[in-house]
């Protein structure tokens, strides 16, 4: 399926903001913050984690991902029993955290998909846990052409683990939402799922919906280690932010963690939906410097899973994102200029990427991922009016609040983008804003800038629904 821009952005989300609701949620795992408690991504937990690093959840839906990024049919045969034996691969790595019954089937497991999911229905007792749930989003991506398909995989995955119904319905109904929310831009994907369960299954689940959205506190859904409840406080904390635009994310995911208890499922399952719902362009930059995990991956490792799951295990048609670099030979990259009110600061195009001199690079357009010795931020911006991008207001401001975050902390700072002609001038002038300075400066020093309209009236003028 091909995907408009907006929908590349919704994709590259889902990941990382699974990523990013696990990760903040980690510290608090088990607790319950008090109303005015600040959320931050603190570190801790039961791992202990480190700040930014995600746990099981995240991990686990990454062990998907692996096998749906390369275009694998992951729920049956072949693909079904890869999904299997990565969660095998990942559990041989001895995890710092994992729940008690996914342990209790992958140490004991077969190595196909068949005997896991038998030696899942063997076990004795509650197995309606939320292990199968928090992991369920990159199913979402992979059938964004089939809705029947994401149904079936959302079962069988669910089933290797988990044997219990509501945990298949649960799986079922948000992998469903995901996959409605990358197409769609709506949470509208979480009730259509309900036709295609069961009628009582769907009159049960609808009542459990509307409790959610009408209880006045989460603590409700204090039992959020079953699977029932922990879809319930993820769906109370969206259904109770302040969905005015993308700040709607961080809000959400934050609600997530006061709702208490298993904080880093429930704000990784929240996280999956939101992250499709509102794209990559709306996880604050600051919790995606932040984010690393298992196995060895960062922040733009989950949008190439993402993406990649999306677009069938491809790249695009510049090699993105697996070409080491870009090819923007046929531009003019080697613009620069120094920012009129900040002399560490350096402007321009794409050569600026690996040139020596910065502590930090900030990239405005799409690039590879060779290394270099800076430390590297990337935004989601396409140059272009609000037609091909959800979040300019904030995505501008996000970038430019980076800028100076970075320059708070020593580092000299290289913005670009492919020519330097657009969308690095208009978060040069949103960066002279934040310092109090005339944004028209930046006009005169980059003499060859031409910014796109809705670009500098989204640095100069707009207002972002939230700040980081």
């Amino acid at each position: 399926m091909r995907l408009t821009a907006v929908q590349n952005d919704r994709a590259a989300g889902v990941l990382l903001a699974t990523a990013a609701g696990d990760a903040l949620g980690a510290g608090y795992e088990f607790t319950y913050p008090a109303a005015d408690a600040k959320i931050d991504m603190i570190g801790g937990g039961l791992g202990p984690f480190a700040p930014g690093e995600w746990t099981d959840d995240t991990s686990m839906a990454l062990a998907i991902a692996e096998i749906s990024a390369t275009g694998a049919d992951i729920g049956r045969g072949a693909g079904l029993d890869a999904v299997a034996a990565q969660f095998r691969h990942w559990y041989g790595t001895d995890p710092k955290d994992i729940g008690n019954q996914t342990r209790a089937v992958l140490r004991a497991a077969g190595t196909t998909a068949t005997a896991m999911q038998a030696r899942a229905r063997s076990l004795p007792g509650r197995t309606g846990g939320n292990g199968s749930l928090m992991r369920t989003a990159p199913v979402g991506l992979a059938y964004l052409e089939d809705a029947e398909r994401c149904l079936a995989a959302a079962h069988e995955i669910s089933t290797l683990t988990h044997a219990d119904e509501q945990a298949s319905e649960a799986c079922r109904v948000w992998s469903f939402a995901v996959r409605h929310a990358v197409l769609h831009g709506t949470f509208d994907g979480v009730r259509v799922s309900l036709r295609h369960l069961s009628p009582p299954a769907a009159q049960r689940w609808a009542a459990l919906l509307d409790e959610a959205e009408t209880a006045t506190n989460a603590r409700v859904f204090d039992k959020n280690g079953w699977v029932v409840h922990a879809l319930q406080a993820a769906w109370w904390a969206i259904t109770h932010a302040r969905a005015d635009g993308p700040g709607h994310l961080q809000e959400a995911l934050e609600l997530a963690v006061r709702a208490g208890n298993d904080t880093d499922t429930v704000a990784a399952i929240a996280g999956g939906l939101l992250g499709a719902r509102w794209g990559a362009s709306a996880v604050p930059a600051r919790w995606r410097r932040m984010l690393h995990g298992w196995p060895g991956y960062r922040s733009r490792d989950l949008v190439r899973l993402g993406l990649h799951t999306a677009w069938g295990g491809s790249d695009d048609d510049r090699g993105w994102p697996t070409a080491p670099e870009v090819d923007y030979s046929r531009y003019r990259t080697d613009r620069r200029a120094t920012h009129p009110h900040d002399e560490g600061v350096v402007l321009g195009g794409a050569e600026l990427l690996r040139a020596p001199g910065f502590d930090a690079v900030v990239s405005l357009c799409r690039v590879g991922p060779a290394p270099h010795a800076a430390e590297h931020v990337e935004f989601w911006m396409v140059d272009a009016d609000h037609s091909r991008n959800q979040h300019l207001v904030f995505t501008i401001d996000d970038a430019a609040r980076t800028v100076r975050a970075l320059r708070g902390e020593g580092k000299t700072v290289a913005v670009h983008c492919v020519e330097g002609v657009s969308r690095t001038p208009s978060v040069a002038a949103r960066y002279s804003m934040l310092l109090g300075r005339d944004p028209g400066d930046v006009l005169r020093v980059m003499p060859w800038a031409e910014p796109r309209p809705a670009l500098w009236w989204a640095a100069t003028e707009g207002r972002p629904a939230a700040c980081t």
